[in-house]
C-alpha cells in the first residue's frame, strides 16, 4: 500500500481551512521497533455477503499521532483520560528547527517562542521520516536543556513531527511541568506561524498514550 501521510486534507471554505496534520494509520505503518506492529484486517465485508463491513484494528496505544500521558514514564501518573483537553486547544505557533539533528535550547530562546502556549516544531523529521515504513533511529527530538527550557516557560502542549519528542528524562521534565506532548505529527505541508491547534486523543481509562487527529487553522 502507498504511504498517504503527506497528503493535506483541508475545508473547502478558505476562511475555516483545517489542515490536517495527523499521520493515516494504514496496515503495516511504521512503529517504534519494541512496539505492537499495525495491522488492519476485515473481518466482515458487505462485498462477502455480510451484513456490514467490519474490521479489527490492532495497534500499540503509541503509533502514528498520539498523545503520551505522564503514566508512560512516571510511575503513578495520570493517564490519557485525565490529561487536560484545554492545553490541546487553542492557539498554537509552529516554529522550523533548523538544526540538523536535535532541538536545541539556543535555537527554541533564538526563535522566541516564550509566549507560544502551544508549540509544534516543524523539523526535518517531517520530510523525511515518514516516506516509508521503516523506523527512522536518528530522528529529531528534544535534548534535555531545551525541554527544560520550554517546562520552565509554563508552555501548555509541545508537538514534534516523529514518534518522540526525546528521551524519557525530556519525557519527564515536560510531564513535571504539566505539558502535553503530542507526537507524530506530520508538519511537511505547513509552513511555520501562528494557528489555531485542535488536537482530540481517544479517551483510554488510565492509557499511557493515546492515538489522536489533530488539525490546524491559520490564524489572520
Amino acid at each position: 500500500m502507498g504511504h498517504p501521510a503527506a497528503a493535506t486534507r483541508t475545508s473547502s471554505a478558505a476562511t475555516t481551512e483545517w489542515i490536517d496534520i495527523s499521520v493515516p494509520i494504514y496496515n503495516g505503518m511504521v512503529h517504534w521497533p519494541d512496539n505492537p506492529p499495525i495491522a488492519v484486517k476485515p473481518v466482515m465485508h458487505v462485498e462477502r455477503g455480510d451484513l456490514a463491513t467490519v474490521s479489527a484494528l490492532e495497534m500499540g496505544t503509541h503509533t502514528g499521532t498520539h498523545i503520551d500521558a505522564p503514566i508512560h514514564f512516571i510511575p503513578g501518573g495520570a493517564g490519557t483520560d485525565a490529561v487536560p483537553l484545554d492545553h490541546l486547544i487553542g492557539p498554537a505557533k509552529v516554529i522550523q528547527i533548523e538544526h540538523p539533528s536535535a532541538v536545541t535550547h539556543a535555537e527554541l530562546r533564538d526563535s522566541a517562542v516564550g509566549h507560544a502556549e502551544r508549540l509544534l516544531l516543524k523539523t526535518l523529521n517531517s520530510e523525511r521520516c515518514w516516506k516509508g515504513s521503516e523506523f527512522v533511529s536518528n530522528c529529531i527530538a528534544l535534548e534535555e536543556d531545551a525541554a527544560k527550557y520550554l517546562a520552565d516557560l509554563n508552555t501548555l502542549a509541545i508537538g514534534i513531527d516523529y514518534l518522540s519528542v526525546g528521551s524519557p528524562d525530556v519525557h519527564r521534565t515536560l510531564f513535571g511541568a504539566g505539558v502535553v506532548i503530542i507526537e507524530g505529527l506530520n508538519l511537511s505541508h505547513v509552513t511555520p506561524g501562528e494557528y489555531e491547534l485542535l488536537c482530540l486523543p481517544l479517551s483510554i481509562t488510565g492509557g499511557d498514550g493515546a492515538p489522536a487527529r489533530a488539525l490546524l487553522r491559520r490564524l489572520s
